[in-house]
């Protein structure tokens, strides 16, 4: 309880993040795929609307990384990304719990709040709470289509954000991903690649459609990728579970970055 008090204001981060980016999931979505929409009446060609899509919600993305909730949380916004930094021993247990559940109470309160705002254009189909479930060609192709984009997502994550000169643009690449993925990898499985999204949408949908998948492999491909990582660059080249570290905002986790600064502080005090 003593962790939950201080690290609260990180844990509403969290929920307020995945909060957001559902409820822009669902404005977007119905703006540019509800027939009724003057936007998607004047945009006929359903490619480039998912492309519009992937663009908005990729800039989304890329916002939230870099608003002043993001840099302080670390932006993790996903139970899939908390996992595979805790298993790579940077963010504590009692953390990782309560990042997962305030992600999915986040998730949720987006969601209902999207229901206030949009009513049954959200509710009812084509977009049906924006859930996740596999495309037309079946669960197989929609599985691979996770396993691929969450290990790609991490990787880039992990090999952004530990290089000096492209730690910063950690969000940028996470975004640019994002797009990516909702134009090419959306029609397979919806673009889920998030445990706490998914079940942000399928619960008030009541809509379970293999939703194990969901659940099971974006964690096990993102546990995966960090297992590459570190077989290839060695257990200590994981310096934070922030995307975002080049800031002044406090860091929560088990952070080499910080150490870093500290060992650089007393290094110069000694010279001086």
């Amino acid at each position: 309880m003593e962790t939950f008090r201080k690290h609260l204001p990180e844990y509403l981060m969290e929920a307020a993040e995945l909060g957001i980016f559902m409820i822009s999931a669902g404005l977007f979505t119905v703006l540019f795929e509800h027939p009724n929409s003057p936007i998607h009446q004047a945009i006929s060609d359903s490619n480039i609307r998912r492309l519009l899509i992937g663009i908005a919600m990729g800039t989304t993305s890329i916002a939230l990384v870099y608003s002043p909730w993001g840099k302080q949380s670390g932006a993790h916004m996903n139970p899939a990304i908390t996992l595979t930094f805790y298993r790579l021993g940077k963010v504590k247990r009692q953390d990782a719990i309560f990042y997962i559940v305030f992600q999915c109470l986040g998730g949720l309160a987006g969601v209902y709040l999207a229901v206030l705002l949009l009513g049954k254009a959200f509710t009812q189909t084509p977009i049906s709470y924006i859930v996740t479930v596999p495309g037309t060609l079946g669960w197989i192709p929609a599985l691979l289509g996770e396993l691929v984009i969450a290990f790609v997502m991490m990787t880039t994550v992990l090999l952004t954000s530990n290089n000096p000169k492209f730690s910063r643009f950690t969000g940028l690449f996470a975004g640019g991903l994002v797009m990516l993925y909702v134009f090419l990898e959306a029609p397979l499985s919806g673009f889920g690649m998030n445990p706490a999204r998914s079940f942000a949408s399928a619960l008030p949908a009541q809509i379970w459609t293999a939703f194990w998948l969901y659940v099971i492999v974006p964690p096990a491909s993102m546990g995966l990728a960090s297992v590459v990582y570190r077989y290839i660059f060695g257990h200590r080249a994981v310096k934070c579970a922030k995307l975002h570290h080049d800031n002044h905002k406090r860091c929560i986790f088990h952070c080499d970055y910080d150490r870093g600064r500290k060992l650089n502080l007393s290094d110069r005090l000694l010279k001086s």
